[in-house]
């Protein structure tokens, strides 16, 4: 059964707000058996609203939109979807009551326009919003179709899908397994060399996406049933596990920054940072584990070079070589390591943009990870990246490296 997600809102459009809602929802289609083959975005205009109800509704059985439920008059997706099956609506006494008794509950003033929240067609199941105050709609058409609508605010949208909306359309059974290997250390390119005719359309499906945190492979294998799904997938899973060997640094919802700390945890070793370039981009990723206390010492933000020599890196090493060096990243690293006493230290310099510094070109970055096998640096070089692409890439290239010391003690 085919399945279309609309997203409504002008602001959707403008770039003003980015649509996570179809994606999340493309990923629960595609669990629930559901094939998604187009989703769109559509502004708060009632005739282009409801041109893309129609086109979506001659394509797939079951239309899911997000957005246009509020009470403004840009709100429009009701009386779209209402317009689209022919009927009129009208206020729903028991949706007014329970609007009323919200605003009671929250000491908000029940306000005229809010009546607009309260609308129902003849077709359209109400939906609940534990969330907010929006209900949704389930509309059973004749012909064995759907046409779902759901608020916009992500929170109140995956409760409603969830809770409300997903239990009352039908169960297919169809299952999809989907599972993803997480690597670094290899370009999109390599691993789809390595992969060979194992990414060649099939089911299972593998497929490789290049990521902020190095190149993921994704296998889906599609079967009635869960465990036919497993069965199918398993010698898949396995030739490419086998394939990407090392290369994989963690699996399915694993994050790079998380694994580290497992595996320094393990060892019952700490870590300290000092950055630069990246301005505390890698401390931020860091930090943002669960217990990373156990692990993470703390860390500094260092651009002066002043600064940097008052944290231990020795002043005729920039003097020499400059803050953008090989040179100063080891120092900076081993500077860290000594300040904070830990075994594992980690270190960022180099030139963010858009502007050249010591020569050298925006892009021009410095990684090194101080180990208890010794420091290890790296360099890297970003073309015609913005200021923030290459802040991004460079936090990502030394967690991977600080990942690649810690698990082989050299880096390689």
């Amino acid at each position: 059964m085919r399945a279309e997600v609309v997203s409504v809102g002008t602001e959707l459009l403008l770039g003003e707000i980015v649509d996570t809602n179809s994606a999340w929802l493309s990923a629960r289609l595609a669990d629930a058996g559901y094939d998604v083959f187009w989703s769109g975005r559509v502004g708060d205009n009632l005739d282009r609203v409801v041109a893309a109800l129609e086109q979506a509704l001659r394509r797939s059985q079951v239309v899911i939109t997000t957005g246009g439920l509020g009470s403004t008059d840009d709100d429009l997706t009701r009386t779209a979807v209402a317009r689209v099956v022919g009927e009129t609506p009208f206020v729903d006494e028991t949706l007014e009551a329970g609007l009323r008794a919200w605003c009671a509950r929250s000491s908000v003033p029940f306000q005229d326009i809010m009546r607009q929240q309260a609308l129902r067609i003849a077709s359209a199941e109400s939906l609940p919003n534990r969330v907010g105050t929006a209900p949704g709609w389930l509309v059973r058409l004749p012909d064995d179709r759907f046409v779902v609508t759901l608020p916009g605010p992500p929170r109140e949208m995956g409760a409603m899908w969830e809770e409300q909306a997903l239990p009352r359309l039908p169960r297919l059974p169809w299952h999809l397994l989907r599972h993803t290997f997480k690597t670094c250390g290899i370009g999109e390119g390599k691993v789809f060399e390595m992969l060979g005719d194992w990414v060649k359309p099939s089911n299972p499906s593998v497929a490789t996406y290049a990521k902020r945190d190095g190149v993921h492979v994704r296998v889906g294998a599609r079967a009635e049933g869960g465990d036919a799904a497993v069965r199918l997938a398993a010698p898949v899973l396995e030739a490419v596990r086998a394939i990407l060997g090392a290369s994989v640094w963690g699996e399915n919802d694993d994050e790079l920054a998380g694994r580290i700390v497992e595996v320094l945890r393990a060892q019952g070793a700490r870590l300290a940072t000092i950055e630069s370039l990246t301005g505390g981009q890698v401390a931020q990723e860091i930090t943002a584990v669960s217990g990373v206390s156990d692990v993470y010492l703390g860390g500094a933000v260092a651009y002066d070079p002043f600064v940097k020599m008052r944290l231990g890196v020795d002043r005729d090493i920039i003097v020499r070589h400059g803050v953008v060096s090989e040179e100063t990243a080891r120092a900076m690293a081993e500077a860290c390591a000594g300040w904070f006493g830990c075994a594992y230290a980690l270190a960022t310099t180099g030139v963010a943009g858009p502007s050249e510094l010591e020569g050298k070109p925006p892009g021009t970055v410095f990684v090194a990870v101080r180990g208890p096998r010794g420091t290890v640096v790296r360099e890297l070089r970003y073309a015609a990246r913005s200021r923030a692409q290459v802040q991004e890439r460079a936090t990502f290239a030394a967690l991977t490296l600080l990942w690649r010391v810690a698990t082989t003690g050299s880096g390689g």
